[in-house]
């Protein structure tokens, strides 16, 4: 719990908690790029950019956090739908909240089941808790897909610049090898390519190519597979991430409850 993990290019939607006496146990959900300055701003309340529903009802906790999500859009439509479970088409089946259950295992219920269903059960998305009593008392009330991992522990969102020496090594291979495909041999131009995460990995293929090893039983949407080339595991979203541009012309989320649900 010490030492904070550090993500680029973070999309995240947490969870807190209240442990005001008088509010104890209420819950709120939200979206952040910077889970420490958003956690600030509800503490200090609305005049600092907190929100309405939490002012003056801390100090709030942020218990949990959900992030790997691709871009924004995506972790705001999450978000929505996280908070509203009956009124999104995706989640009807999901039981309304009985009177004696407590707000936060209800939002751990409804987080289960949005896991299980499509488009989120796809998604590269990782389940962090951020606080470790937490952790122990509730990890087993969340049940995950095999591809997504749950961890504890503190997360720190910024961006993470390569160092000159490495970026001129990395030029220097794809300048090298990035003519013809890895995995189908063709020619192969530096915008249409993908890449390995690990940076000493001489992969370059075409997007398509490389979703066409990962796809499993008829996939429609790769979530997990192995380089051919250094044989690393890696998400499918780590790829598509690491890929500068592939969702670059993706609008934000508009007012429409049609786009959320």
């Amino acid at each position: 719990m010490d030492d904070a993990e550090v993500i680029e290019h973070f999309f995240g939607v947490y969870l807190l908690y209240s442990t005001n006496s008088k509010y104890k146990g209420r819950t709120y959900i939200g979206y952040t790029v910077d889970p420490r300055r958003r956690l600030k701003q509800h503490n200090a309340g609305k005049e600092h950019n907190g929100a309405r529903k939490t002012s003056n009802k801390g100090p709030w906790i942020m218990v949990l956090i959900i992030h790997g999500f691709l871009n924004s859009t995506s972790a705001l439509r999450f978000e929505w739908a996280w908070q509203h479970p009956d009124i999104s088409r995706r989640l009807k089946h999901v039981p309304k909240k009985k009177s004696r259950q407590k707000p936060f295992e209800y939002c751990l219920l409804v987080l289960t089941e949005m896991l299980k269903v499509g488009p989120w059960c796809r998604l590269p998305l990782t389940i962090r808790w951020l606080d470790y009593e937490f952790f122990t008392e509730y990890c087993s009330y969340i049940s995950a897909p095999m591809h997504m991992p749950v961890s504890c522990g503190k997360v720190i969102s910024q961006k993470v610049k390569k160092t000159h020496t490495e970026g001129i090594n990395k030029m220097e291979t794809l300048e090298e090898s990035s003519i013809f495909c890895s995995i189908c041999s063709l020619y192969l131009e530096k915008k249409e390519l993908v890449s390995c995460i690990k940076p000493d990995c001489l992969l370059v293929a075409h997007l398509i190519c490389l979703a066409d090893i990962f796809c499993k039983n008829g996939m429609i949407l790769p979530i997990e597979g192995t380089c051919p080339v250094c044989n690393t595991n890696v998400l499918w979203g780590d790829l598509i991430r690491k890929k500068v541009g592939c969702y670059g012309n993706i609008k934000e989320v508009s007012s429409s409850d049609d786009d959320y649900t």
